[in-house]
Formats: structure tokens, sequence, C-alpha cells
């Protein structure tokens, strides 16, 4: 199925309040459906059905498609490339703006998130789904810079709160790296393939809330060493911030980006 010749004839036209490029290479959106990892007793969560091209795909290899569009008029488009998948669901809504319950309405239980994300919502979505019980993996298309930014480590100059983040909530790696020519229309930035599967570092979903609010404030003003931030983010004494951090082991000056996320849960502990 030609998708671009389907879009032309649908009088379709690219918004960039969506963020919309679409990927026409048949291939490729094997290969993204395959690094998710699915099978035929998976059910399948997209956020950004598109022109339907990587739907199909995720359809050959789920049990079950449930993809959400925000952009009503692809209606016509998504009529004609999936109109012969029946295991597949569109809903038309904004995925964010519905929420955890329309989302556990939808689905009904476990299920994969496989993806083409737009660019300007990356980061939210990913953390909507991390913080879903439900969600078992993040397989998502995202600009390159943040698929390095998440799998760095600590100590690199791309480690930042959202590396340590996405650590604390699983183990994620860099399938593929995909050039901004395999896109229409063609975006200004390369792209790559991440995927995340979800084991938490730790169970209890409060103790892994202070871990998070620790991690925030240990990046909240970059040039700061993780004392003053923890003094000034947590508003506890800095006498406490260094106790804590000299009984981890580390030198009073150092700073957040030094520590991974085994160190922020230590520090965590010893925090009290």
């Amino acid at each position: 199925m030609d998708i671009k010749q389907v879009l032309q004839s649908s009088g379709f036209t690219f918004s960039k309040r969506y963020g919309q490029n679409f990927i026409t290479d048949t291939n490729l959106l094997r290969a993204v459906a395959l690094d998710a990892g699915l099978t035929e007793s998976d059910v399948c969560v997209e956020v950004g059905a598109g022109a339907g091209s990587l739907t199909r795909e995720l359809c050959a290899a789920a049990k079950e498609v449930i993809t959400f569009e925000v952009d009503e008029r692809l209606k016509s488009v998504l009529e004609i490339t999936l109109g012969d998948c029946g295991n597949c669901r569109v809903v038309f809504a904004d995925v964010l703006k519905a929420g955890k319950e329309v989302l556990r309405a939808q689905v009904g239980g476990k299920y994969k998130v496989a993806a083409n994300l737009p660019y300007y919502i990356t980061t939210p979505l990913i953390f909507f789904f991390l913080d879903d019980e439900n969600c078992e993996s993040i397989t998502v298309m995202v600009q390159k810079e943040v698929a390095e930014r998440l799998v760095s480590p600590a100590g690199c100059a791309e480690y930042g709160a959202v590396s340590a983040q996405v650590a604390l909530m699983g183990s994620v790696k860099i399938t593929r790296v995909v050039p901004r020519n395999m896109f229409y229309p063609v975006p200004n930035v390369d792209s790559a393939v991440i995927r995340i599967d979800i084991a938490p570092k730790i169970r209890d979903k409060a103790t892994r809330d202070r871990v998070s609010r620790v991690i925030a404030a240990a990046f909240s003003m970059r040039r700061k060493t993780l004392a003053n931030n923890l003094s000034s983010a947590l508003n506890i004494p800095r006498a406490e911030a260094v106790k804590a951090i000299t009984s981890c082991g580390f030198k009073e000056d150092i700073r957040g980006e030094r520590l991974g996320v085994e160190d922020f849960i230590a520090l965590t502990e010893k925090l009290g």
C-alpha cells in the first residue's frame, strides 16, 4: 500500500502542531514491531496512528492493537489503511488528556507500547506509561538526542534527571538509529528507537516516589553541588544533606550527575 498516495488522494495536509512525520519504509516498520517483542498473545498500545503504516505492522505481530490518534482529519485515511486490520481499534483522543482511566477502559489489562512518538510530547508520554503498572514495555521512536540522554550512564554529559528516573523504572537500550530521510515529510533531526523493559528497582511505590523526588532535587540546579540542591529543593539543613552524602561514601562537594540510580536509592535511605 502506497501511504504517500493515500495521503495525497485524501487531501491530507501535515500539521506542525501535532509534529507529524510518518514512516513509509515497510522494512523499517517491521523492524520496529520486531524490536517491541510483540507476540500473538500481546495487546499493543500505540500513540499516534498517523497514516496507519506502523499500526499495520503492529497488528500483524500482536493479538490486538489499540491506537490513539489526536488528529481526527486522519479518519478517512485510516479507514483505507487499516480497513482490513480486524484486530485494530482506533481511539481518537489525546491519551495524556484522557488519562489512565480511559486507557485502562480501552485496554483492560497488561499491554506493551509501540509507537513513533511526536517529538514534542516524548518525555511526558514515556513517564505516563512508566507510571502505569499494566504497562510491560515501551518501544518508541524518539529524537536521537533524547534517546542518547535516556540511555546515558552517570558521569556522561548527556546524563540527567530523566536518565536516572527511567533507570529507576527499568532497563533501557537503543535498538536502532533511524536517519531523518526515512520520514515523510523529512524532519530536521535523526531519530532512534528505544526499548524500555519495565522492572522497577523498588516495588513499593511510596518509596520509589521518595527516590524520584531526591533525583529531581539533585538536578534542580545543574551548576550547584548535590548538597546545595538537596538542601534547597527538599527544604532540609545543608548539614543534613552533607551527612547523608558522605555516609554513602561520596565527597561533600559531589554533583548529582555523578550518582547512578543505585546511589540515589542509597542516598534516599540515608536521608530518611
